[in-house]
């Protein structure tokens, strides 16, 4: 069966070739996409010479940053401004809250999104529409939990360096030693996460408000917010 080079390039996104490193591919034209694979593989015959894949991962970036911060074609969701909101007290003194929307949740504790036990991270990416289509699911996350003791799912990003090691993207470790330091005032006792696959508009009319109230409850004078 023949391809044309734009299915190839569209199917790591979600496609026959699905790999969530490489989706970004989808989001560059023809043109771009062919000089990426170009300049891909002469670096690849570089690194063999030389034994260094920096150069490699610097490519990547660099297209995934053209990617992401140019047109996609969707229309993206539009926000009102928030007022800037100061500090009630110095940051030495602040209580410090955690939230990310990268799919952490405490082993035993599993979401179980849609009623599914144990859902693999390639079904939650098989299942990506259901979750843009659903409300976001908040996980309840203890603070003095251990990094052994998380666990991530999440359709939308490659997890695998967030397994390896969650403080790319869940960084509950460095904030238990930034307030070791005294760099604030305190940790919160929990912090919370969540998959940020979801409806935008039912986050902020629905599950959002009801989320602000827990924080309250929680007494945070700030919070770390952690996009994935």
């Amino acid at each position: 069966m023949s391809e044309s080079f734009e299915e190839f390039k569209d199917s790591f996104s979600y496609g026959s070739r699905s790999d969530l490193a490489f989706k970004f591919l989808k989001r560059l034209d023809e043109e771009q996409a062919a000089t990426f694979l170009l300049e891909l593989l002469r670096r690849l015959g570089d690194a063999v010479d030389d034994g260094s894949a920096e150069s490699l991962v610097q490519l990547v970036y660099e297209f995934q940053s053209r990617a992401y911060s140019g047109p996609s074609g969707q229309r993206a969701p539009e926000f009102k401004d928030a007022p800037f909101a100061p500090l009630r007290r110095p940051l030495k003194q602040a209580r410090m809250g955690l939230v990310t929307s990268t799919g952490h949740f405490v082993e035993g504790d599993d979401p179980q999104p849609f009623g599914v036990e144990s859902m693999t991270q390639e079904e939650a990416t098989r299942r990506i529409l259901d979750f843009l289509r659903s409300a976001a699911q908040l996980s309840v996350i203890p603070s003095g939990t251990p990094s052994d003791g998380l666990r991530v799912r999440h359709g939308g990003y490659d997890i695998r360096g967030a397994q390896k090691d969650p403080n790319v993207v869940f960084p509950l470790d460095r904030l238990r030693e930034l307030a070791a330091e005294g760099a604030f005032g305190s940790l919160a006792e929990r912090a919370y996460s969540f998959v940020g696959a979801t409806s935008h508009l039912r986050l902020v009319r629905e599950t959002g408000p009801s989320w602000v109230e827990r924080f309250k409850q929680d007494q945070l004078d700030a919070v770390l917010l952690v996009p994935a």
